[in-house]
């Protein structure tokens, strides 16, 4: 309860722009928490998008549900991708307006073709980062960059983030690989996007984890002073 109400005392002592990135990043994590959710169970639990499933070729697999859960997340990038441009550059500059723009143009080209719902499912299953680089956005403003528990965020978003956001994308080149004879079956749009959003995405993602790994090293040092 104590820490609910230093929270709302931090909230209150912000500026304006500064609270609308607060209520912005809890909004971020919610959407994280849900598609990262649903894309472990399609992903890891359930056999949809198996190989040895009878449901025809992996790459051009989808469902009613899988549709509705991609349109969920192409409302929640619209909407984020307005804030981002209505308070800019205070919520984000020009890679986070590439980021939702990929996002956004991907996630459609899948919900109107119903192809490729397994790589879109992989990157959103990467949103599992996301949580953890608000947390660490929210300790830092609330004025906790030297504590415990920051240094503990930063090492689970390393580890996370290289989970997550550098190995599966090997698993997702991978895939393509080994699937390409399907893949070269995709509608154009769908095919030649293919090859530009996701390695866009990766190299984002590479540049991102640089600075996270010396941010996490940082934080080592600080504190052992």
């Amino acid at each position: 309860m104590e820490s609910s109400f230093s929270q709302i005392k931090v909230y209150r002592s912000l500026a304006r722009r500064q609270q609308i990135e607060w209520s912005n990043r809890g909004f971020s994590t919610a959407h994280a928490i849900v598609v990262s959710t649903i894309a472990a169970y399609l992903l890891v639990y359930s056999d949809f998008f198996s190989d040895a499933a009878p449901y025809g070729p992996v790459v051009f697999r989808s469902t009613i549900f899988s549709q509705a859960v991609l349109g969920f997340s192409i409302g929640y990038f619209i909407a984020d991708l307005s804030m981002i441009i209505w308070c800019y550059p205070d919520l984000g500059g020009w890679v986070y307006i590439l980021h939702h723009g990929l996002s956004i143009a991907s996630l459609a080209l899948g919900l109107h073709s119903g192809y490729a719902h397994i790589y879109l499912y992989l990157v959103l299953f990467s949103e599992f980062t996301t949580p953890f680089v608000n947390l660490r956005w929210y300790l830092s403003t609330a004025g906790q960059s030297g504590s415990n528990a920051y240094l503990l965020n930063g090492i689970l978003l390393f580890l996370t983030w290289l989970i997550f956001r550098v190995l599966l994308f090997v698993y997702f080149f991978t895939h393509i690989y080994l699937h390409f004879d399907q893949v070269r079956q995709m509608h154009d749009a769908g095919f030649y996007f293919l090859f530009i959003a996701p390695p866009l995405l990766a190299l984002m993602n590479l540049v991102w984890f640089r600075k996270i790994s010396l941010g996490v090293v940082k934080a080592f040092k600080k504190k052992q002073k």
